[in-house]
């Protein structure tokens, strides 16, 4: 069995460390950015990262690491909106310069341009993300918490009658 984070090798009473995940050596960060970019996995550079837009695959299906405990949570929307609005504040502000457009006119062209920007640049950003991530030693991190919070097979407490 390969683990995945449905599995319930990973509650505390069933979890082993035999079926935790291989043991996955981290990746250079620039390969890891790139094929995060790519849809692939940092550690082989094979597998998918994404099932969806943004959902993160348990596992790879070529290596089987455990992608799904790379959570990247709020980075990826920081780092887009932080890149977005780097590339497209200069245009706005140089076309209230040299024609002074009124508002609405702003709002229709600027706001659909962002939003389609962002909504572009995210998926890539996270799995850019994942990759870094995948570098720091993340999935060792937690695979050692999973570990520590599992319970050996026949450590349970007894009563004092067996």
């Amino acid at each position: 069995m390969r683990w995945s984070p449905d599995s319930p090798a990973t509650t505390a009473a069933t979890a082993r460390p035999a079926e935790a995940a291989p043991n996955l050596t981290p990746p250079p960060l620039w390969p890891a950015l790139r094929r995060g970019v790519a849809n692939r996995c940092p550690f082989c550079g094979e597998g998918k990262v994404f099932s969806g837009y943004l959902k993160v695959v348990p596992e790879c299906s070529h290596c089987h690491a455990p992608l799904g405990l790379l959570r990247a949570d709020d980075a990826p929307p920081y780092f887009t909106i932080f890149l977005v609005g780097h590339l497209l504040v200069p245009p706005v502000f140089w076309v209230e310069k040299a024609w002074e457009p009124p508002m609405w006119l702003h709002m229709v062209i600027w706001l659909p341009l962002f939003a389609i920007a962002c909504t572009l640049l995210l998926r890539p950003i996270k799995g850019a993300v994942v990759g870094w991530m995948s570098t720091l030693g993340f999935v060792a991190a937690e695979q050692a918490a999973l570990l520590a919070e599992a319970v050996p097979p026949g450590a349970q407490q007894r009563g004092p009658h067996g």
